[in-house]
């Protein structure tokens, strides 16, 4: 069973890793990554929009590309919008799968996904000040590996 969702409401990465695996005798590894706004650099804020919808619809079809590639017996991916402090936690992705090496990777190919390509855009607020920001070099280097 699959789970995604944009949401501004923050979320219990416990909770989910436990129903990724709770009753399933076919599972030997769950997963997680938890993404939280770092505060460094001066940043005071992070503000998140999406096109509801076609957000969900884009990550669903990134679980599906990831089903293709790997033997997943669940994921949940969790995304924030709104406006973040540092410290928040923004994303959530989890993977349950027989084996941990195909839960890593799809987790990592998930991940690398929400930070290069998915329809979130992001703005960075410091201070008085308020950049929208692009997916780094070393976020795309880090997709590139999937291709």
């Amino acid at each position: 069973m699959n789970t995604i969702l944009v949401q501004s409401e923050d979320f219990d990465a416990g909770a989910e890793c436990e129903a990724l695996g709770s009753g399933r005798r076919d599972i030997g590894a769950v997963v997680a990554f938890t993404g939280v706004v770092r505060g460094d650099q001066g940043l005071s804020a992070l503000t998140l929009e999406q096109y509801p919808g076609m957000t969900e619809r884009e990550i669903a079809r990134h679980v599906r590309e990831a089903e293709l590639r790997w033997p997943i017996a669940g994921v949940t991916v969790i995304h924030r919008v709104g406006r973040l402090l540092p410290g928040d936690r923004i994303v959530f992705v989890g993977v349950a799968c027989e084996h941990r090496t195909a839960a890593f990777e799809a987790a990592e190919f998930l991940t690398d996904y929400l930070k290069t390509r998915a329809p979130l855009w992001k703005q960075e607020h410091r201070g008085e000040m308020a950049v929208w920001v692009e997916a780094k070099d070393t976020d795309e280097k880090s997709a590139l590996r999937w291709r």
